[in-house]
């Protein structure tokens, strides 16, 4: 697994931080040291993400606004009213990061580590006014969030949000949110990359991710992506850091808005976000794997492990290893190939726990098939 993730979130306290991806924008408070959280393993068996509820409006209430071909001023001007600025404290650590006005009711969306662990919430609007801001609900499982402020809904201008299953490599974005503590600062670039999948720091890889090169820097964790419509397109979350400074290099990620939006109803009544697992290690089939260990196929995700007890152990799915004994092979689910890996993550993701599921795998040559019925992961940080 890829140990070069950072938070883009700054915390001031004392820790060193080492290489990696910066998962986090949040900005520094003081002089001391920053720390991150710590970089999660990422299981090769959380193939999933998802509890599923309908999502809400994409207006949310949020004038439209045609922007469309303005210049990058106007649109900052539309959106910046959107964004505010998320000041946390604990007893051991201040932080600072971003979030994104989704209602009149004074509802934020914004990343779960920009919150974690603070024993006070402050909100900053961009015109200044200041509130203590409540968590409403959590997903740590997609590292997002929602806080809410006791403030005049005049006061309030919703964001507008996208549909990121839309978006494209190299279309335009921009970012805006507080870097080191720097208020409503605005970066623009280019979507580099979709369907981008990195360690989390609750136990779970976030997946789906939107990569792109509008600098985002500590301190921009929960801010928004915009698209050129001024629509949010993703929730700012992490930055690549392979020298582990806690600087922006030219690759970001941010959480896509249709994870946000689908589980937005569960968040915003303050149910748990469940999301589906198998509860097994998978490799991708490669030619030399398969024939160095006879797998009758070329194809397919190889089950390294099975962790006892979970939904693939009950099913008697096999896991094995590359040295030995080959684990079975899951060549199919519901009908659709499973080629590698990621394909086989991301379908589990659109399910829900409870769900069952049709498993077509090789084992000893021959096919077989059993149901698997989804379990809840279990957040381990």
């Amino acid at each position: 697994m890829r140990n070069k993730l950072t938070w883009a979130l700054v915390i001031v306290f004392s820790m060193v931080l080492g290489g990696g991806v910066v998962i986090g924008a949040d900005s520094l408070r003081t002089d001391s040291a920053v720390s991150q959280p710590p970089a999660a393993s990422q299981s090769s068996d959380e193939v999933a993400r998802t509890s599923g509820s309908s999502a809400p409006s994409s207006n949310n209430g949020a004038a439209a606004v045609d922007i469309a071909g303005s210049d990058v001023s106007d649109l900052y001007a539309a959106v910046r009213p959107s964004i505010v600025e998320i000041n946390g404290l604990s007893a051991r650590a201040s932080s600072v990061g971003s979030g994104i006005i989704i209602d009149k009711q004074g509802n934020i969306l914004t990343n779960n580590h920009v919150i974690d662990g603070v024993d006070q919430l402050d909100v900053v609007l961009a015109d200044g006014t200041t509130a203590s801001a409540q968590v409403v609900g959590r997903d740590a499982g997609n590292d997002l969030a929602v806080v809410k402020v006791n403030i005049p809904a005049d006061k309030l201008t919703p964001a507008r949000l996208g549909d990121s299953d839309k978006v494209r490599v190299g279309e335009f974005v921009i970012a805006v949110g507080n870097p080191f503590g720097i208020e409503g600062s605005l970066t623009q670039g280019i979507v580099s990359g979709v369907g981008r999948t990195l360690a989390g720091g609750a136990g779970r890889p976030l997946r789906q991710l939107i990569q792109s090169d509008a600098a985002i820097n500590p301190g921009n964790s929960g801010g928004a992506l915009f698209n050129r419509n001024g629509e949010v397109i993703g929730i700012t979350t992490a930055i690549e850091n392979p020298s582990g400074d806690r600087v922006f290099v030219g690759i970001g990620y941010a959480v896509p808005i249709n994870s946000a939006t689908r589980f937005l109803p569960d968040l915003l009544a303050g149910r748990q976000v469940q999301h589906p697992r198998m509860g097994v290690g998978l490799q991708n089939v490669t030619p030399a794997l398969a024939t160095r260990l006879s797998l009758g196929t070329q194809k397919g995700v190889l089950i390294t492990g099975v962790e006892p007890g979970s939904a693939a152990d009950k099913a008697g799915l096999k896991g094995g290893n590359v040295a030995g004994r080959a684990g079975d092979v899951i060549i199919s689910i519901d009908g659709k190939e499973t080629a590698t890996y990621e394909a086989l993550a991301n379908y589990i993701d659109s399910k829900k726990v409870g769900d069952s599921i049709q498993v077509k795998f090789m084992r000893d040559g021959k096919e077989q098939t059993v149901t698997v019925t989804l379990e809840a992961w279990v957040q381990t940080a």
